[in-house]
Parts: structure tokens; sequence; C-alpha cells
């Protein structure tokens, strides 16, 4: 029994020190074939080059000379399908550098290893410029990272739980692997082709160096959830973009195709990217006025918790991309309901409260399956880095219950007289992101600019003619 009976848990610490990459050789070993040198774009497609492992070696040969790198053209954050966002054309490349601290093997195909990186200009636009591109998600999110520590001495922790659903056949209508609901064994039953998929996604995660927490059945057909342990943002977006394609490989390898789609069954649970996060460091001198609303939150998690909720409207336009994301984000399904507040263990509010005192976590529910990890991400620092360097004060208090059954009496007694409503479409978010000067102040004016003509023309692309036609473009997708 540990001294303190309410303490329980893994407790987590971050390391802001970071590890020297490894040397080429050490990584390169010989049964390693092919490079994947890859990056996820603004529509959550991951994309590659497979460069020989000959070719990658020569390329990072000597970086003390030449930037090694491959070009890409610069429509690479404004293509969906064979369409162009307004403002991107043929002309520009940029370099992408690869980041040899996300060098993973891809233990799901054999002779393959995968690593991040940077984009870059080729070459800078004056003197004085610099190489970076503000448009880059990776570049935002390290970005954001490091300003945490440099102006608030803050560092994260984030930790995904992946929901993903099994499916025998796509079309002409989706069949579901095996109906078994939440936790229940019979979706792991010996010698089934799911136990066979969860058990090998497994194996590769573990010996990619990605801690599995647990993996188990959830409550849909077919659907499961895989839930990997907190890093830093930077590193935890790679674990979870390196995670999806896991489990999409292995799922294929056994006839399946797993799918992240918010939510394909209206009479059931959609699939969420539940994300993690914990707050870590910070000035927390005692702050009374907003002490009674969380007592046992310390200062800093109580402005980083209020940015977040300040900002939530603006930060659904990044975690619920896509037009079938608020199909799930609906009041009385658990998924985290409707209106921006904040409860301990209540699963149907968007942030929620876990962990003891001292060692607490908050999980955003209003994400999902459909965003790109490094920009989900980014958006949650940005606007809870604003709190804390605000030192906003928590305007409401713990939620007991679902908002939308509360009365007025109860609204009122946690300060949700006048609660936020989440917006209840894409085309709600984005006009919310484009209206919060915070955030594209945060972000990057640029960037916000770029990704809400993106998003808008990937709502138009993932439309189809019907719900059976767009449901399946989605499940293609994702």
């Amino acid at each position: 029994m540990p001294t303190d009976p309410n303490v329980y848990g893994v407790l987590y610490t971050p390391d802001v020190t970071a590890a020297p990459p490894k040397a080429l050789d050490e990584l390169l070993t010989p049964d390693i074939a092919f490079v994947r040198v890859q990056w996820v774009d603004y529509t959550n497609i991951v994309r590659f080059r497979i460069l020989s492992a000959p070719y990658f070696r020569t390329l990072l040969s000597d970086p003390a000379k030449t930037r090694p790198g491959v070009g890409l053209s610069k429509v690479v954050f404004g293509i969906v399908g064979i369409s162009l966002a307004p403002g991107f054309g043929p002309t520009g490349e940029y370099l992408y550098v690869p980041d040899m601290r996300s060098w993973r093997v891809c233990t799901y195909a054999p002779g393959h290893a995968t690593v991040m990186g940077w984009f870059q200009e080729k070459t800078p636009a004056s003197p004085t410029a610099g190489l970076e591109v503000p448009l880059c998600p990776r570049t935002m999110l390290a970005r954001l990272v490091k300003e945490a520590q440099d102006r608030a001495g803050v560092s994260f922790l984030i930790g995904v739980e992946s929901e993903f659903i099994l499916l025998k056949e796509t079309t002409p209508e989706p069949v579901f692997g095996c109906s078994g609901d939440w936790s229940t064994a019979v979706k792991f039953r010996t010698g089934s082709a799911e136990a066979a998929v969860l058990e090998e996604t497994a194996r590769c995660l573990v010996d990619a160096r990605i801690e599995l927490q647990m993996y188990h059945a959830e409550a849909a057909p077919g659907q499961y959830e895989v839930v990997t342990g907190p890093l830093g943002p930077l590193e935890a977006a790679d674990a979870v973009v390196f995670t999806r394609e896991t489990i999409y490989n292995i799922a294929h390898k056994h006839g399946f195709k797993a799918t992240f789609s918010p939510r394909l069954h209206n009479d059931n649970c959609g699939n969420g990217a539940h994300t993690h996060i914990s707050v870590h460091g910070g000035n927390n001198t005692p702050r009374p006025a907003d002490a009674s609303c969380a007592p046992s939150l310390t200062p800093t998690e109580r402005s980083f918790v209020q940015g977040v909720l300040t900002h939530l409207p603006a930060i659904c336009a990044l975690t619920l991309p896509n037009a079938a994301s608020y199909a799930r984000m609906a009041d009385g399904i658990w998924s985290g309901g409707t209106y921006a507040c904040w409860g301990t263990y209540n699963r149907e509010v968007p942030v929620r409260l876990c962990g003891p005192t001292g060692a607490h976590h908050f999980e955003v529910k209003c994400v999902d399956g459909t965003a790109t990890p490094h920009l989900a991400f980014a958006a949650l620092v940005a606007a809870g880095l604003r709190g804390i360097v605000d030192g906003a004060v928590l305007s409401t208090s713990d939620c007991p219950k679902a908002v939308y059954a509360m009365s007025t009496a109860e609204r009122t007694a946690v300060g949700l007289e006048n609660a936020v409503k989440l917006p209840q479409t894409i085309r709600e978010a984005r006009a919310s992101l484009g209206a919060d000067n915070v955030m594209k102040s945060a972000l990057g004016e640029e960037f916000v600019e770029t990704y809400l003509s993106v998003n808008e023309l990937m709502e138009t692309f993932m439309t189809g003619k019907d719900d059976k036609e767009t449901a399946n473009k989605l499940i293609e997708y994702f």
C-alpha cells in the first residue's frame, strides 16, 4: 500500500532534454532495404516516398556539406484528391529534411523503416530569411512546444486512445467484424482473425518502441481500441501516425479493412481519438479567485483548461475536421457532448479530468481519427499555453453531469448559465477558427488561411451523391 492511497496508476514526468539522434549506421541495419520518408498532410492523409537504403545512406552521408532531403512540390499542403486549393499551383518546391529522432522500423512491413521530417525552403527568400516553413505541421508543433517552455516553463505529455472498426467488406454495404460489445471476451476468441489482428498490432507497436498500455474491445460491432502511452507532443503525434499505419497494414494483411471513420453506426458508438494531455511545471502561485472551481488542480492546470475551453469552438476545426466528425459529437452518447465545459471522470464533457491529485491529466474527447495529429495537438497546446501565459482564471466548476440534462439552477451553480455550444458542423467550426484572432496569431495567419481553404475543399471532396457514397469515401480515406 502506498503512503498515500489516493495516488494510483503510473506517474509520468516529461523529459524536456532531447536525446541526440542515433548514428545512421546504428539505425540503418543490414535488414533495412527501404526507408519511407513520410509526412501527413492537412487532410490527415499519410504520404511517403520510398528510398532505397543505399541511396538514403548516401543522402545523409555528409550533412556538414549538404542538406539531406527530398524535393516535394509546394502543392503538398494544398492538394485534395486531384484538386488544388486556391493559392496553389505548379511552381515551387520544398525540401523535406529527415528528422532522425523520428526513425522507426516498420515492423508491419519487413525490410522497411520510416522517418518523419521538416519541410524547409530550398533557398531562403532573402538573405535574412530562414529555411523554416510555417505551414509545416511538425515545425508548428515543435515551435509551440519550445514556446511553452521558454515563456512559461511548461511542458506537456500526450497519450492517445485510437478507436477503429474492422470491416470484412466495404461495398456495397460495410460488413463488420465480431459484433460483441464493450470489453467483451467474445471479440478475442482464440484463433479468430480479429484476435490475430490485435495481437500482431500490439507486438508490432512494442517492437517499434511505442509504449502499448492496453488494447480491448469497444462497444460497436467490429470496434476495438489501442491505448498508447504519453510522450512529448511532437513525439506523440509521430507515434499516432505510426500506430494508425500499423493498424491499417496488419488489418489488411488479415483480410480486413480498418477504419477510423468517426461514426458508421447511427445506433452505436463512433470512433474517437481521445487525447490525454498533462501539464507540467509553470508558475503555480495560488490564485484564490479560481481555486474554488477546481481545488485539486494547480493554478497552471486551471489556466490551461480555461485556455482550451475558451478556444474550443475554433480548436474543433482542427480536431474534428470532417463533416462526419459531428455525427459522433452528440449529447447522451458518452462522446463528450456539445458544450464547452469540463468535469471529473465525466464522459459527457469534452474535457474530462482524470487521475489523482498531483498527477492529473485531461482527456480531450472532441478529437477523432480524421484529424492530422500534429495539427490537433498544436491547437490544444496553443490554446492552453495562451491561458497559462495570460493567467486565465477558470470560470466554470467541475461539471457533475451532462449539461443538456441540467436544470437552469444546476447550470448556474457551476458557472454554465451561459454555456457555450460547440460547433455542430464543420462549417461552423471553420467560422469559429477564422474568427478567433488568438488562435490565428498562435498558429500563424498564413497557416489558418491555408488550412481553412484546404478543409473547405476537403468537405466538398468527401461529400458523395448520397449517404452511402459519403460513407464509402470515409472508409476509403480513413
